[in-house]
């Protein structure tokens, strides 16, 4: 258990000058596209359940699963759960913006579930969650958890191991 906090804490060090390194805040004003093979949209209630190949587009982030609820609040933010096909997972992307000059970045998980708070730009992984974090083509880090909780607004990101 000592030896997983500690690589926790050598990822989260070697995360911390990427300060600079956020999502692409263009992404916020990018609508939302979805594609999946059946919706269920009840406008009253702003909700709709996409189910069957559904992947979500809004700028550079990309979202697959096999089951999405979406609701909208009166302000237009969107909120999202992800559910992943029994025995897979969930599949999240996004570009992060990079200072002019450096390599791009990108984010990656994977998870059973994944929830998406546009309002607070905060994207959860839930059950067999990875989380990774490209620099170009490479593989830069890799975190697996429990729950892993990444605000795409600080860069921070909070892992839950889960019972030993």
């Amino acid at each position: 258990m000592k030896s997983s906090i500690i690589s926790y804490m050598l990822l989260l060090a070697t995360m911390l000058p990427l300060g600079a390194a956020l999502a692409e805040r263009a992404d916020r004003d990018k609508p939302m596209n979805i594609e999946s093979d059946t919706l269920r949209y009840d406008d009253a209630k702003q909700t709709s359940v996409f189910t069957g190949k559904v992947v979500l587009t809004k700028g550079t982030m990309l979202i697959r699963g096999a089951q999405m609820d979406i609701r909208q609040d009166s302000d237009g933010n969107q909120y999202g759960i992800v559910k992943a096909e029994p025995g897979k997972l969930a599949f999240f992307r996004q570009k992060r913006d990079t200072r002019a000059g450096e390599p791009d970045e990108t984010m990656e998980g994977e998870s059973t579930l994944i929830n998406y708070d546009g309002k607070a730009d905060v994207v959860t992984f839930q059950g067999r969650a990875v989380l990774r974090r490209y620099v170009g083509a490479k593989l830069n880090d890799e975190i697996t958890g429990d729950v892993i909780v990444y605000d795409n607004s600080t860069s921070v990101l909070t892992v839950d191991g889960g019972a030993a």
